[in-house]
């Protein structure tokens, strides 16, 4: 039996790669999630269905590209096939960790399916070529000499800022915070260790049904630390390194430095724990931006005249009717005690008889 599955699936995927282009179109929107599924499963056939994989990519808006066509397309020096994951294409594209390289002019697989990344990272390699998550370590670009005296040189000016980010400002958040090669216009951004979740992974582990509540595994991955990566030709990141050189014990550079992580979580595709805490600080920065004390309170809340009269008028009558209660318990009494002296009186008169 094992032998006649074996050779049913080769036959298959052989009628496959001979189907006619329009035709693949097709087939692919029907059976993608399946091909992507038998990569992650089956072993002995993993080369041959990676051949008819298909992604977005930032080569083209609309078509869909095959791993090979990628290859093909790869820059002279370039070591690693690159991927983005997201929800979708619009959140890649906007992603910070895309930034420079597509500026640089490297292609971007854009991977939008929750079964997209299992799928990647079910793939060591592709035509000798291994994938590279760009929203975690190990993102490595072409520099000339002349790039990596910069880098060096601003990373020594820098120092300062990182350190007082890791050992102060976000001393409990972060693994370390470092120069980033990947941003371009963002000033930060959360990038996961090698063997880390993703953004995107994240948001499918916690969307899983049939998850616990406390699983190891999933609190293992969840709360591990991340790299703050910082773009220093930022000007919040240059105001921000100034404030910190003049005092490190400033209270408006600590909450610029959260708030600037909190955002780099979102921005990130990873969620905020303490979604009050990340309103109060955007609050105060934007009490500081309209010149307005940080520690001003909102006025009291009014109470309606209106209300006031018709409580008073409603303890009024509730009095009046305790008032009237009284008389007419006391006369209820009079009453009954002149029956039973009258019956006593006629009972008396009968004896006499």
């Amino acid at each position: 039996m094992k032998v006649i599955k074996k050779k049913l699936v080769r036959k298959v995927l052989d009628m496959i790669k001979k189907i006619s282009k329009d035709d693949y179109e097709k087939f692919w929107k029907e059976f993608s999630t399946n091909i992507k599924l038998g990569v992650i499963e089956d072993h002995s056939n993993r080369t041959r269905l990676a051949k008819l994989l298909k992604f977005q990519s930032s080569n083209d808006k609309t078509a869909v590209t095959h791993l090979q066509g990628y290859i093909e397309r790869m820059k002279e020096k370039q070591e690693h096939i690159y991927f983005m994951a997201g929800t979708s294409r619009s959140e890649v594209e906007k992603s910070p960790f895309v930034e420079r390289l597509l500026r640089k002019g490297y292609e971007v697989l854009y991977l939008t399916e929750a079964v997209d990344e299992y799928c990647i990272q079910a793939l060591p390699e592709f035509e000798g070529k291994k994938f590279q998550n760009v929203a975690k370590e190990g993102l490595q670009l072409e520099e000339s000499d002349a790039e990596k005296q910069r880098k060096e040189k601003l990373t020594k000016d820098f120092e300062p800022l990182t350190n007082w980010m890791k050992d102060s400002a976000l001393k409990d958040q972060i693994e370390k915070a470092v120069l980033s090669d990947r941003l371009l216009t963002s000033p930060c951004a959360l990038v996961a260790s090698t063997y880390g979740w993703s953004g995107n992974m994240e948001k499918i582990m916690n969307a899983q049904a049939y998850a616990k509540a406390n699983d190891p595994s999933k609190n293992f991955y969840a709360s591990q630390k991340k790299t703050l990566e910082i773009n220093a030709r930022h000007p919040i990141i240059k105001e921000l390194k100034n404030r910190v050189e003049k005092d490190k014990e400033d209270a408006t550079a600590k909450d610029l430095a959260v708030v600037l992580f909190e955002t780099a979580t979102l921005r990130s595709g990873y969620s905020v724990p303490d979604l009050a805490g990340f309103a109060g600080r955007i609050e105060r920065m934007l009490k500081l931006g309209l010149n307005i004390d940080v520690n001003a309170q909102p006025e009291e809340y009014p109470e309606d005249e209106k209300d006031e009269e018709e409580a008073d008028t409603t303890e009024e009558v509730k009095a009046e009717d305790e008032t009237k209660e009284t008389p007419s318990d006391e006369k209820k009494d009079d009453s009954s005690e002149d029956k039973v002296e009258g019956e006593k009186s006629s009972d008396k008169k009968h004896e006499e008889l």
